[in-house]
């Protein structure tokens, strides 16, 4: 008889942004669920990060198509299929303001929109050929509907994967393959969040660092191993009929609500 909590048994997985954070809770997490899992990450801290059974981890830079491309050709071809993907590597800069932006904002582009074009792009063949219930979940952000002064660049990248989640979401239902966005608030446990951006952030709100990290409406801190739960779970057999739906892990925000 099998592992019914093996949700993700024979599958086979890409998470980007694999080295830490949420990306690394994503790959534990579905290997955990059953699947087995490539973690992408230009950190090099990813390969000893991500070892054991059905895990492998990959130095790469996401914007490198041609490099992309050839990891995913070489996983379907090792393990024969692709089934899920999971689109979260990202950068966050706060306190730069529109009038300030130059080369940062075209890193924001670069790294948050058009390498999650790309993924999609070299993924979607192989999604289309899975007979497992393929997936793919896009990580935005609460940003995309409530930004915050000082997070331009990053606001609009999320806002853009957004509307990329509801297109492919379109243009794939007839290939059977399911797109989600799960959009998370306050992950501190993330590289993207060093000491200086909690602090500015936090003081821009006029709050303790400790009060900015449970600013929402039911008074919890957000965890990566808590959105990697909701991402497994999204693209498992409960949502199998859900496509193109847009699902917070925010704690509750009332500019959201």
């Amino acid at each position: 008889m099998s592992d019914p909590s093996q949700i993700h048994a024979g599958k086979i997985a890409i998470v980007t942004g694999a080295a830490g954070g949420i990306g690394r809770a994503t790959v534990e997490r579905l290997r955990d669920d059953g699947a087995t899992v490539v973690g992408i990450d230009i950190n090099p801290a990813v390969v000893e990060n991500l070892t054991g059974e059905r895990l492998t981890g990959i130095v790469c830079d996401i914007t490198d198509d041609a490099a992309m491309k050839a990891i995913i050709d070489d996983t379907v071809a090792k393990h024969g299929s692709l089934d899920l993907i999971v689109a979260n590597a990202g950068i966050f800069k706060s306190g730069e303001y529109i009038e300030d932006l130059l080369e940062s904002w075209d890193l924001h582009l670069k790294i948050n929109l058009t390498a999650t074009q790309r993924f999609l792009k070299f993924s979607i063949p192989h999604l289309k050929k899975s007979i497992l219930s393929p997936s793919i979940i896009i990580i935005g952000s609460r940003n995309y509907a409530a930004p915050g002064p000082g997070a331009a660049a990053y606001s609009v990248t999320k806002a853009g994967v957004t509307q990329l989640a509801r297109v492919a979401a379109l243009e794939l239902a007839p290939a059977g393959v399911r797109v989600n966005i799960i959009h998370p608030d306050a992950v501190f446990d993330t590289e993207i969040w060093s000491d200086e951006a909690l602090e500015k952030s936090a003081k821009r709100y006029g709050m303790t660092v400790a009060e900015y990290k449970t600013k929402n409406l039911l008074s919890t801190e957000i965890t990566s191993p808590g959105v990697a739960a909701m991402i497994s779970t999204v693209a498992g057999p409960v949502f199998s009929a859900t496509t193109g739906a847009q699902i917070p892990i925010d704690g509750g925000n009332d500019r959201v609500i």
